[in-house]
């Protein structure tokens, strides 16, 4: 494993391959955006990316603009992809349960208090 991978937040991994495959023009200032992470962060993340084989980056020929860049995940991008979605989804319905134990638990609790407070 690459030592740059071992830096990036595996939910900002995931989410940068998933909006790169729905929209490889997307612009790093848009993925911040999306992502709510800084423009630098942004940067980062996607040299990392890079530098491990997961995305490759080019750019358009035909604009006067050379900053324009699209991005493409990889076979090996596409691959880590699905494994990170496979954790991410996980991770996620790991948290929605304990979330809605929580939810149970503070209503069950607020209903018992509330009729103490009645009578």
């Amino acid at each position: 494993m690459s030592k740059s991978l071992k830096k990036i937040d595996p939910d900002v991994h995931f989410r940068v391959l998933n909006l790169l495959e729905d929209d490889p023009n997307m612009t790093q200032r848009k993925l911040a955006e999306k992502l709510g992470i800084s423009l630098g962060g942004v940067n980062y993340c996607l040299k990392c990316l890079i530098d491990i084989g997961h995305i490759k980056a080019a750019n358009f020929k035909k604009t006067p603009d050379k900053s324009v860049y699209f991005y493409l995940l990889t076979p090996q991008g596409v691959k880590e992809k699905v494994k990170l979605t496979a954790s991410f989804l996980k991770r996620k319905m790991s948290e929605y349960h304990a979330l809605k134990k929580e939810i149970i638990a503070v209503q069950s609790k607020a209903k018992r208090d509330y009729s103490d407070f009645r009578e």
